[in-house]
C-alpha cells in the first residue's frame, strides 16, 4: 500500500508539474517577454482577413504555445544552463561556446572556418558596387569610406573551441585587397585592433564594447582626414551591459557585463526623438563640424555618439538599401559605410538607391540568349524606375553589366545568382530594350529583353 501511494502520489505531483505551463496561461495579465533577437507568434485566429475559417490555425496555435507558455523564459534559461553545466552545449542555434565562459555567434562560423566564403565573383561584384557607391559620393562632393567591423573570433580567436579551418583567406581580406586595386577607400580595423593588446569586445555579446566603439570612430575620422581622441578616455567601467548572446541564452537571466563607458563629454542633440539606437534613423546636432551620411548596423549602436559629437549634423542609418539618393538633402561631406564581416554579401543582395551612371560605349555584339527585366516606379526616387534583371548565365568577374538607353548605358549593380539592378530615369526606359555587358573581355548585348510594368 505504502509503495503503491508513493508511486500515486510521485504521479500526481509529476503531472501538475507539467501542466503548470499550460494552466498558468489562464492567469490574468499574464504576457511572456521576448528573449533578446526574438520575435514571438501571434495568438493564432480561427478566421483570415477575409473572414473564412484559417486552415493555419493549428499551426499557428501550436508556434504561439511554444512561444507563449508560462514560466517560458525561466524555464529556458534553465535548461540551457543545465546544458552548458553537465553537457557542455548550447541550446542555441545561434550561440556557439567558447573556453573562459566566452560566447560567440554562430552566424561567424562560415568566415572563421572558411567553410562557405564569397565565390570570387562576389567579391568582384561586391568591389565593383562600392566602387560605384563611392564615384557617385565623389560626383556629389562627399568623402566616401566603407568600413568592415571585425567579428569576435577574428580578434579573439584563443577563446573559440578547436575547430576545422579550410582557408586561411577571409572574406574582408579578399574585398579589402579587391577594394585597393579598384582606389576605393577601405578602412582597416582589423590592424586597428589587433593592435591593441586590451580586450575591447564584450566576452557576452557578439559587438565591440564602448571603449571599441571609441576606437573604431578615431579611426574613422582620421580616415576621413578629421581628428578625435575619443579612445584616450577618460572611460568609466559599469556593469551595466546584458549580452546580447548572454541573453539568447538564458532570457530570464540578470548577469550584467562590464563596459567601460566614456566619461568625457559628447556634445550632441537629436534633431528627431529616438525610441533607442536601433531606429532605422538616427538624425543628430553636434558642436563638430561637417555632415556625415553613415549606413550602419548593430555595430553602429556603440559607434554613432562619438561621430555624432564629431559633425555638426549626422544621419545614421540602418536601411538595406543604402539611402545615397540623400546626400543632397542631408548636405553631406562626408558618406560611410559600416558593414560588419559576417554580412559581407549584403553588398551583393541589395541595390543602393542612387541614380545609375551614364556611360558611353561603343558598338556591341548580340548575343542570341534572351532574358526578362521587371521595372517599377521607385518610391525615394520619383522620377526614376528601379529595374530588376538576371543574366541567362553567370557572368565572369571582370562583368560589368549595362542598361542600354537613347541617351547612352547606364552601368548596374551586380547582385548574387547573375541578378543586377539599377535606378535609370523614367524617360530613358521604351516597350523594348537592350541590355549590354562586357564577357571575356569583349562588349556584348543581349537583346529582346522586355521590360514589364514600366510606369
Amino acid at each position: 500500500m505504502r509503495k503503491s501511494f508513493g508511486h500515486r502520489t510521485f504521479t500526481a505531483v509529476f503531472l501538475l508539474l507539467c501542466l503548470i505551463p499550460s494552466l498558468g496561461m489562464l492567469l490574468p495579465d499574464r504576457r511572456e517577454a521576448a528573449g533578446s533577437n526574438e520575435v514571438l507568434a501571434a495568438p493564432p485566429s480561427l478566421r483570415d482577413g477575409e473572414g473564412a475559417l484559417n486552415p493555419d490555425y493549428l499551426t499557428a496555435w501550436t508556434a504561439w504555445f511554444q512561444d507563449s507558455f508560462f514560466l517560458r523564459q525561466e524555464l529556458v534559461t534553465a535548461w540551457s544552463a543545465l546544458n552548458r553545466q553537465v553537457l557542455h552545449t548550447s541550446i542555441a542555434e545561434d550561440v556557439l561556446l567558447g573556453r573562459d565562459g566566452w560566447l560567440y555567434f554562430g552566424g561567424t562560423l562560415d568566415d572563421y572556418t572558411g567553410r562557405s566564403l564569397m565565390s570570387g565573383g562576389e567579391i568582384a561584384s561586391a568591389t565593383r558596387n562600392l566602387a560605384l557607391m563611392s564615384e557617385y559620393c565623389e560626383s556629389q562632393g562627399a568623402a566616401f569610406l566603407f568600413a568592415a567591423a571585425p567579428n569576435k573570433n577574428s580578434l579573439y580567436p584563443q577563446h573559440m573551441p578547436d575547430l576545422p579551418v579550410f582557408s586561411r583567406e577571409k572574406n574582408a581580406e579578399a574585398l579589402a585587397a579587391a577594394l585597393a586595386k579598384e582606389g576605393v577607400a577601405c578602412l582597416d580595423l582589423f590592424a586597428a585592433f589587433r593592435s591593441q593588446e586590451e580586450t575591447l569586445y564584450f566576452v557576452q555579446d557578439s559587438h565591440w564594447n564602448s571603449r571599441g566603439a571609441a576606437l573604431a570612430a578615431d579611426k574613422i575620422n582620421a580616415a576621413l582626414g578629421r581628428e578625435s581622441n575619443y579612445f584616450e578616455g577618460p572611460f568609466r567601467p559599469a556593469a551595466d551591459h546584458r549580452g546580447d548572446l548572454y541573453a539568447m541564452l538564458y532570457p530570464a537571466g540578470n548577469r550584467m557585463e562590464s563596459d567601460p563607458h566614456y566619461a568625457g563629454t559628447l556634445s550632441f542633440g537629436y534633431e528627431t526623438p529616438i525610441r533607442s539606437e536601433n531606429d532605422l534613423n538616427i538624425r543628430t546636432a553636434g558642436v563638430g563640424t561637417g555632415s556625415l551620411l553613415m549606413f550602419r548596423d548593430s555595430f553602429g549602436n556603440l559607434l554613432y555618439p562619438y561621430l555624432a559629437d564629431s559633425f555638426a549634423r549626422a544621419q545614421f542609418s540602418r536601411t538595406p538599401n543604402y539611402r545615397l539618393d540623400q546626400i543632397t538633402a542631408r548636405e553631406a561631406d562626408c558618406v560611410v559605410v559600416e558593414l560588419v564581416e559576417r554580412n559581407l554579401r549584403w553588398l551583393v543582395e541589395n541595390i543602393p538607391v542612387m541614380p545609375a551612371p551614364l556611360r558611353s560605349a561603343e558598338e556591341t555584339e548580340p548575343l542570341d540568349e534572351a532574358a526578362e527585366l521587371t521595372a517599377e516606379a521607385s518610391r525615394e526616387m520619383p522620377g526614376f524606375v528601379l529595374v530588376r534583371g538576371t543574366l541567362p548565365a553567370a557572368p565572369d568577374e571582370g562583368t560589368r553589366i549595362y542598361l542600354a538607353a537613347p541617351e547612352g548605358w547606364y552601368e548596374a549593380f551586380r547582385l548574387s545568382e547573375s541578378g543586377f539592378g539599377l535606378y535609370v530615369p523614367e524617360a530613358s526606359l521604351t516597350g523594348e530594350t537592350a541590355l549590354v555587358c562586357t564577357i571575356g573581355g569583349r562588349q556584348v548585348s543581349l537583346r529582346a529583353m522586355r521590360t514589364e510594368d514600366v510606369p
